[in-house]
């Protein structure tokens, strides 16, 4: 039942789930016919955008079930309708599937089986269910207001009281839960409770005083339309749909951790009913994913996008996985960062650098390099003959020749970079300055081409520098009989003026200042950093003005871009900018 289109297995690193997986199929315990022994499931909201650390859920779930031969399954939770649209579940699905996992595994006889479910499919049986725990004394309807649920509930220093309505007769409960399923009752005026235990109301566990397993909700649904007007809630449908689908495995984050004893008692009683065959699936817990410098909350990112603090969900500066990928991000990079962090019970910070490590290491070796120059500054070659134009090459790859050479021409005016030029250099400064008393100019080898020396500078009516002079030697050309007796400490990357591509580039880098923007009651806005996108007019080696949406580049000496996937087309593209060549953000 494995399923070859997934991502590649990694090396297995162990780690408490493998373990409580290699200990139940050592023992049977999931043994049934004509089903795998591992089934896992993935359980969104359609509610938004996932982020990172839904990948990380994402890659572990699709992860165990591959490497132990088993199946996971893609569950929405559409449960809550006020909430929901068909835009977050086509963009959940995409996000899945490009991160390479899928939820289609063959069958024996050649077909396939589709494991893509949704809690809506299930609503029929959740409401039989329901009406089990009814006539069974296990649950009933509660006519309190809002206030005085609350009210009556307690808190975690406090016992909570019983509802008035918790002995309501089970005749009359059922009567009135149907009733609100027939639309007879407004929103609020009931909802329906489970009883755990006689004396739930005053448990240590908030979760298990009289929790709420149907509310009334008159919304459109996008699924099943206006056919219902309650809804289960999550506590109730998570684990049934998991007994529905023959889960063995329920993982979740730890904040579901006080939530397990209401899914242990929920699936033994239903059990008991004959509504499920034992062995009903175990939940078990792992710690969520905090990543500094992002905000993870659906709220606060729904506000950035909402306040225009950002251009979209798909913002390359957002956590989420539609903005990893326009930043440039890889699928390969994501799972290796998932995989290096590893998956434990205790919570703890993982610092942006080592997911930005994960896709330096990524692209490092795949992709080809080329030359922009992102704040240009006019160079002039005054010895250089006017309409000369010669060919210089590279390497596409330093360490893969097989990859080729590329080739662009140098000319009499190039472009480079500013910070390539100083009036006054400081002590090391191994690029342009002019001449100074009576000493020469810097000597400069232009990368791949020609030995230079500085003999000025222009400036503009308000004093900037708007072109530099130089000489070059003509046989000091890179690759050339003799280019070796030129010794220079200084060497750049530069474009022809004349050939260049000029391209907008965009400068990411982290949304936040501060590393835990998210903690401590902090006012999360106030900690935008200023600097988190930058649009320049860069100019690149002509032969990049083909790069194809979504294909990536190392821009020697600045890091690794991506062809904007939007707003790039072949001919006049846009470039994000992924990550620099080093962490910029070590002293910081």
């Amino acid at each position: 039942m494995s399923n070859d289109k997934n991502s590649p297995a990694p090396v297995l690193t162990s780690n408490f789930l493998r373990a409580i997986v290699e200990s139940d199929l050592a023992a049977g315990t999931h043994v049934r016919e004509g089903m795998p022994s591992v089934i896992t499931r993935f359980p969104p909201e359609p509610n938004g955008y996932l982020h990172v650390g839904h990948a990380k859920s994402i890659c572990l779930n699709f992860g165990l079930a591959r490497d132990y031969q088993g199946r996971c399954n893609l569950r929405f939770d559409d449960t809550n309708p006020a909430k929901e649209e068909q835009e977050y579940v086509d963009t959940i699905i995409d996000s899945v599937k490009w991160l390479g996992f899928d939820y289609d595994y063959p069958k024996a006889d050649g077909g396939v089986e589709h494991h893509l479910h949704y809690a809506s499919d299930y609503f029929d049986q959740l409401y039989a269910m329901a009406e089990y725990l009814i006539e069974q004394g296990y649950a009933y309807v509660d006519s309190q207001s809002a206030d005085e649920m609350a009210a009556n509930r307690g808190n975690f220093n406090t016992p909570g009281k019983n509802s008035p309505f918790r002995d309501r007769p089970a005749a009359e409960s059922l009567q009135i839960f149907r009733d609100m399923k027939a639309g007879k009752y407004a929103d609020g005026e009931h909802i329906l409770r489970a009883k755990t235990s006689a004396d739930a109301m005053s448990s240590p566990n908030m979760n298990l005083r009289d929790p709420a397993i149907y509310r009334i909700r008159h919304a459109h649904h996008v699924r099943t339309g206006d056919a219902w007007c309650i809804y289960p809630m999550y506590d109730y449908t998570h684990p049934i749909s998991d007994a529905l689908e023959n889960i063995t495995h329920s993982i979740c984050t730890l904040e579901f951790q006080d939530h397990r004893p209401f899914y242990d008692w929920l699936l033994e009683t239903l059990s008991a009913g004959g509504f499920f065959k034992l062995p009903v699936p175990r939940q078990y817990e792992f710690s969520r994913l905090n990543l500094t410098y992002v905000v993870t909350s659906k709220r606060k990112l729904r506000q950035l996008v909402e306040e225009n603090i950002v251009d979209g969900w798909d913002d390359p500066r957002m956590p989420t996985i539609v903005g990893l990928r326009r930043r440039g991000y890889t699928p390969e990079a994501i799972r290796l960062f998932c995989e290096r962090i590893g998956v434990t019970k205790a919570d703890g910070w993982i610092d942006m650098s080592t997911l930005e490590g994960c896709i330096r290491e990524d692209l490092d070796p795949k992709a080809p390099r080329a030359t922009a120059v992102l704040r240009p500054l006019k160079l002039i070659i005054d010895n250089y003959p006017d309409g000369l134009t010669e060919e210089c090459t590279s390497p596409v790859h330093p360490h893969h020749p097989e990859m080729g050479v590329r080739t662009f021409p140098i000319t009499r005016e190039l472009w480079i970079e500013e910070e390539d030029f100083m009036e006054v250099p400081s002590k090391g400064y191994f690029r342009y300055y002019p001449p100074i008393d009576d000493k020469p100019g810097s000597r400069v080898r232009l990368r791949h081409g020609y030995v230079t020396e500085c003999t000025g500078y222009d400036k503009d009516e308000n004093g900037k520098v708007i072109a530099v002079h130089v000489n070059y030697f003509p046989d000091s050309k890179s690759g050339t009989p003799g280019s070796d007796n030129y010794k220079v400490k200084g060497n750049i990357h530069w474009v022809s003026a004349a050939t260049a591509l000029e391209a907008e580039v965009r400068l990411y880098d982290r949304l936040f200042t501060d590393a835990n923007p998210d903690a401590g009651g902090k006012d999360f806005i106030s900690l935008l950093n200023p600097n988190a996108k930058e649009v320049v007019t860069a100019y690149l080696e002509p032969g990049i003005s083909a790069a194809q949406p979504d294909q990536r580049f190392q821009f020697e000496r600045h890091g690794y871009f991506v062809a904007d996937r939007v707003d790039s087309t072949p001919g006049k593209p846009v470039f994000n900018r992924i990550v620099t060549l080093k962490d910029s953000w070590v002293a910081k």
